[in-house]
């Protein structure tokens, strides 16, 4: 019998169909490394990384996303390994490895005992999908937020960030967060409830391509939590985006949240896969 041959190398602009096809087997998973790889062409002044592949016998089967995050792509067994190996080789240090559980756990219990412990070990996060319009009333209250707004809407970015990753994104680059959440702003992919100068709600639009979106960093004011906010906050939010955004909506909760998930179901989505994250 013929053995397959594998290589594993950094992808060029000049295989960008080969990815985008593989990228499109699963649009809503594959949205985030989608979306870096339709903004940045694959240059790497852009990428800020690289986006390795992993082939058999000429052929694109896995990729894996390698700069402040590692994201596994259509990984299979045999590349998962080799992302890992080429990991430790190239002595890279992310900030955290995300997407798929079945594919992250198996990729950390190669890296762990190299780069272990985790600071915080997320293994179980129901990635919610909606394709339709919201299934409650929205909040009429959400509107984008305006960039003269943006030092109103900031310190909720700051509490909701520090709370939801246990790290204050001010401690190592306060520069580079702060321009992060003006860029979103600009965009037009930062809602909220602003009233009397006071955010109520907030949230933002992380990542998109032309078929789908990925809200983010979803936070209401803690002395406001429990009386029923964010599931109309959120179908707002999910009208507004898929009206100027893209037609799908997804995310990914912390299968502990429990408030959180009844808040997204009540809305309309549905959990569909199951993502892990490893936060350093």
């Amino acid at each position: 019998m013929l053995e397959t041959t594998t290589q594993l190398r950094a992808l060029t602009p000049h295989d960008l169909p080969e990815l985008r096809a593989l990228l499109d087997q699963d649009p809503l998973v594959n949205l985030f490394v989608r979306g870096r790889v339709d903004a940045s062409r694959l240059q790497t002044r852009w990428l800020g990384g690289e986006i390795w592949g992993y082939f058999e016998d000429d052929e694109l089967v896995s990729a894996c996303h390698a700069g402040a995050n590692i994201v596994p792509v259509q990984a299979t067994p045999r590349a998962i390994e080799a992302f890992a190996d080429r990991a430790l080789r190239d002595n890279i240090r992310p900030s955290s490895i995300v997407g798929l559980r079945s594919a992250v756990e198996p990729m950390w219990e190669i890296l762990e005992p190299h780069w272990g412990p985790a600071r915080s070990p997320r293994l179980d996060q129901p990635f919610m999908v909606l394709e339709h319009d919201p299934a409650i009333t929205p909040d009429p209250r959400v509107r984008p937020v305006a960039i003269d707004e943006f030092d109103l809407v900031y310190p909720s970015c700051v509490a909701m960030f520090t709370e939801e990753v246990g790290v204050d994104p001010e401690a190592g680059n306060r520069n580079g967060y702060r321009a992060r959440v003006a860029q979103l702003i600009t965009q037009g992919w930062a809602f909220a409830i602003i009233e009397d100068d006071e955010v109520l709600f907030k949230t933002e639009v992380g990542a998109a391509t032309s078929y789908a979106c990925q809200l983010q960093g979803v936070y209401v004011r803690p002395d406001l939590r429990g009386q029923g906010i964010a599931a109309g906050a959120v179908a707002a939010v999910v009208e507004q985006v898929r009206a100027c955004v893209a037609p799908s909506v997804t995310l990914y909760v912390n299968g502990h949240n429990t408030p959180a998930r009844r808040a997204y179901e009540r809305v309309g989505f549905e959990h569909t896969e199951t993502f892990s994250s490893i936060l350093f």
